[in-house]
């Protein structure tokens, strides 16, 4: 259980495209029944080709992250090459088991055998899936994945996808909220989309 002092993120999605990945998440920090944050950092560039979400306490995520960040960078320079997406989450796999942590975490990118995305628990135990949803408010999400997800969806509908999850669970989670964050990979790399990106996704999700 988690400390009452802890500060918690919750809803995020990941989504394997046939031509990268996607992930999404809203931006509500909740400490118990306070809104502690409102702007909450909830997806995490670890290297041009992986990202990775959080959901969970956020001080052992974000600890979590930096050391995923690290492991990737070292792997590079001992091996002369990117690790793999499995490899990475492997890794993030055994920080966990020998360490756990109150967090789910979503790891994925592109690498040389395509896009993929994995789940990971709070004691490390590791699943890949094509589409995958954690936190308080995935019950809702997932209504939402499993209705309109098809094996061969494109990054750009993904995006809207992620984001109607996204905001169903923002609608009936009231841990959700604050607004979105969406980031993408694809063979070009790591891209963040702009404010402005999401708000004309959501604009058409709403019409």
């Amino acid at each position: 259980m988690a400390d009452k002092n802890t500060f918690e993120g919750t809803t995020t999605v990941g989504i394997t495209c046939v031509d990268g990945v996607v992930f999404a998440s809203e931006r509500r920090a909740s400490m118990g029944n306070l809104v502690a944050h409102k702007v909450a950092e909830k997806i995490f560039k670890i290297d041009n080709h992986i990202a990775a979400t959080i959901a969970g306490s956020v001080a052992g995520a974000q600890g979590l992250m930096k050391i995923i960040s690290a492991e990737t960078a070292l792997y590079r320079l001992r091996n002369g090459k990117d690790i793999s997406i499995e490899a990475a989450a492997s890794v993030s796999s055994n920080i966990l088991r020998s360490s756990p942590a109150y967090v789910q975490t979503l790891i994925g990118g592109v690498d040389d055998t395509g896009a993929s995305i994995y789940s990971l628990d709070a004691a490390g135990g590791m699943i890949k899936d094509t589409f995958i949803s954690t936190g308080s408010g995935s019950t809702f999400a997932y209504g939402v994945l499993e209705d309109r997800f098809h094996e061969d969806i494109t990054v750009e509908e993904a995006k809207e996808l992620a984001l109607r999850a996204i905001k169903a669970a923002t609608e009936r989670d009231t841990y959700s909220g604050n607004g979105f964050l969406v980031a993408e990979v694809t063979k070009d790399g790591f891209k963040m989309l702009e404010k402005e990106e999401v708000e004309s996704i959501i604009e058409k999700i709403n019409k």
